[in-house]
């Protein structure tokens, strides 16, 4: 009996000792945290329509890929407890999100390459697809990365060869396709996952890979190279100059494929947020408005570490040719004043540069040199902001039923 006493009488001075030691706190779990009260009223029917009423759902990427770094520094800066909260998931490719955003149910926002739409009408595939999307904002520009022997020097020296562009429900297929097309080159094209088409690359079974994403791209980073392997250029042609921006990488990229003090030109395709074009008074449209005004005012957040180095190359007024933004996006746009400068720099540069100028024959030539400029802009932008950040701290066709 005596022993049952002091057991309890244990057991109070524990309990009163942890109230104690909760009223010190000055972070008592209970107080602060609004995802622990959601937890613990979980499947009253109050919290399940807070919570869905106020989750946005994006589809990303593969991963490893720069979309799910998107993704998850989306959901770092924005998620704010109740009130809203990004959802990414681990998508399959440009394609596939294309899809999701169409038909698959809760979605509300993927990451897109912009090449994509385009490529799908073409094929016949899809039809005034456009029209049932908007724009958020045109993200960073993605770099295609042809790994390949030290002998093949130039992109057309692949034709005929054993090309490995990935799988067919990516963007990187539809890039390499359209490329090749363009500059009238045939090869043989075979779909494998990336991590295995390199291993195949350095047994000889495929002559090349090519990779389309935002440089530093983490499975061509990972490359191990045996010194027989480099990266090769990809010229800004003519036939690609309508939808394709020029673009560099050097050592600092890829210092396992590139040597020091060298670069390596090729050419990117914006990544583009998009959305689904839901109709002004729907719910859809209020959470697609609801994540604009967190995204569009936090902005600046993600443009220093440790978010991904491609936030830098981001200008949230940058106008993407042949799509409607969303409104949303372009009231928030307007109300803080922030409109598309480049093409007034542009038109300013053309003016101070006759011989720039005397280049331009047609429309069509001043639209590949605005994008060159464009490109040559957001470069220079990245670099003034690296060069200004601190040094990082030691380590210590839809169905109506999708809703």
């Amino acid at each position: 009996m005596r022993r049952l006493i002091g057991l309890a009488l244990a057991a109070v001075l524990l309990a009163c000792g942890f109230a104690a030691r909760a009223e010190e706190s000055e972070y008592d779990p209970a107080k602060v945290s609004e995802s622990l009260k959601a937890i613990f009223q979980f499947g009253s029917a109050q919290t399940k329509q807070a919570l869905n009423a106020n989750t946005v759902t994006l589809i990303s990427g593969t991963i490893g890929g720069t979309y799910v770094q998107f993704g998850a520094d989306l959901a770092s800066v924005l998620d704010d407890g109740n009130k809203l909260r990004v959802l990414p998931i681990v998508g399959r490719g440009s394609v596939q999100s294309v899809a999701d955003i169409l038909f698959l149910q809760g979605v509300d926002l993927g990451i897109v390459r912009a090449d994509t739409l385009d490529y799908l009408e073409r094929k016949g595939f899809a039809k005034d697809i456009k029209k049932q999307f908007t724009y958020v904002t045109k993200l960073y520009n993605e770099e295609m990365q042809v790994i390949a022997p030290k002998s093949v020097r130039e992109l057309k020296e692949l034709a005929g060869k054993t090309v490995s562009v990935d799988l067919p429900n990516g963007g990187t297929f539809v890039t390499a396709l359209t490329v090749f097309e363009r500059l009238g080159l045939k090869a043989n094209f075979v779909y494998i996952e990336q991590r295995i088409a390199m291993e195949k690359l350095k047994t000889g079974e495929v002559d090349a890979v090519i990779v389309v994403g935002g440089k530093p791209y983490k499975s061509v980073s990972t490359f191990t190279n045996d010194g027989r392997f480099h990266l090769v250029t990809v010229d800004y042609a003519k036939p690609l100059q309508g939808d394709y921006l020029p673009a560099t990488m050097t050592a600092k990229d890829y210092p396992n494929l590139i040597a020091e003090g060298e670069k390596v030109d090729t050419i990117a395709v914006p990544a583009v947020l998009a959305a689904y074009n839901w109709a002004p008074n729907s719910d859809r449209y209020r959470k697609l408005a609801a994540f604009v005004d967190a995204f569009f005012g936090k902005f600046p957040t993600f443009q220093k570490p440790p978010f991904h180095p491609k936030w830098k190359e981001v200008s949230l007024s940058a106008p993407l040719q042949g799509w409607n933004r969303l409104p949303a996006a372009q009231q928030w746009l307007d109300r803080n004043n922030l409109q598309p400068l480049a093409r007034e720099r542009f038109d300013t540069f053309l003016q101070q540069n006759p011989a720039a100028a005397a280049k331009v024959q047609s429309e069509s030539d001043k639209e590949a040199l605005f994008r060159q400029f464009q490109a040559w802009e957001a470069q220079r932008n990245a670099q003034a902001s690296q060069a200004q950040a601190p040094a990082p701290s030691p380590a210590p066709a839809r169905s109506r039923e999708k809703n």
